[in-house]
């Protein structure tokens, strides 16, 4: 195969890593990457994506590469940047070199928000939620911290113990634990509904959504793979916030 074929597939495999990893659907990276070999020549492509791998080939050529997947995040920053670049490339502003060197920078130079504005996000996605489902505006600052603190220790548990899923036991430990105290503490305070606010940051909520829409778009597979991850997230909270309830629920 030329270089040009092997500069193409390694493109497309790229784009699809870069999507995938941060938050797309799968049937918007097979069709961003057979974007991409169709505006480079080669119509007759086939791509196969699921939540853990890449396949592609073009047809009529003896050739299939393989890409893994990492550790998918969320950082929609970097979809739109390859559907620009893409889009860059369909209308021949960037040839097909470009393409692959500005897909690697913006898969490593792309930012996302600062994690300082994270921590507040989660705080105030926390502390609204919360007054959404029932809670009362003095609950409204416990919340806030509360569940700024459990997404700071959920994010801090990843990066120390390589163990999936962990991290959102043990952060949803923390929070069921910390309403507790508070309402023992300060009666006017429901532990109930600082819980349920306070992990609103860690609930799986574009993996549900990715799942069904991947479905709803004939990729079981990588559907169902995507939705069992959301069930086991959900239930490794569901499961901390059980045993924090369990040890010191005689508090309440």
């Amino acid at each position: 195969m030329s270089d040009t074929r092997v500069l193409l597939m390694e493109t497309c495999l790229l784009a699809g890593r870069i999507m995938m990893e941060n938050g797309s659907e799968v049937y918007r990276v097979e069709d961003t990457m057979n974007r991409i070999a169709r505006n480079g020549g080669e119509p007759e492509s086939v791509s196969y994506v699921t939540a853990t791998g890449i396949f592609m080939s073009f047809r009529n050529k003896q050739f299939t590469q393989i890409e893994s997947v990492g550790d998918r995040l969320i950082n929609l920053e970097k979809v739109v940047a390859v559907n620009r670049l893409s889009r860059e490339f369909a209308e021949n502003k960037i040839d097909l070199y470009t393409l692959n060197q500005s897909l690697k920078e913006a898969n490593r130079y792309t930012p996302s928000f600062p994690f300082y504005l994270q921590l507040i996000g989660a705080g105030l996605v926390s502390s609204t939620l919360m007054y959404v489902f029932g809670g009362t505006w003095s609950e409204f600052v416990p919340t806030f911290f509360v569940g700024t603190f459990g997404f700071y220790i959920s994010v801090f548990i990843k990066k120390q113990i390589e163990l999936r899923f962990f991290d959102m036991f043990f952060s949803a430990f923390l929070i069921g634990v910390i309403a507790i105290l508070l309402s023992f503490f300060f009666h006017g305070l429901n532990a109930d509904h600082i819980i349920i606010g306070a992990v609103m940051p860690l609930v799986p909520g574009v993996a549900i959504t990715n799942s069904f829409r991947d479905i709803l778009a004939g990729h079981i597979i990588s559907g169902q793979a995507r939705g069992t991850e959301a069930i086991i997230v959900a239930s490794a909270i569901a499961v901390g916030i059980a045993v924090a309830l369990t040890l010191f629920g005689g508090l309440l």
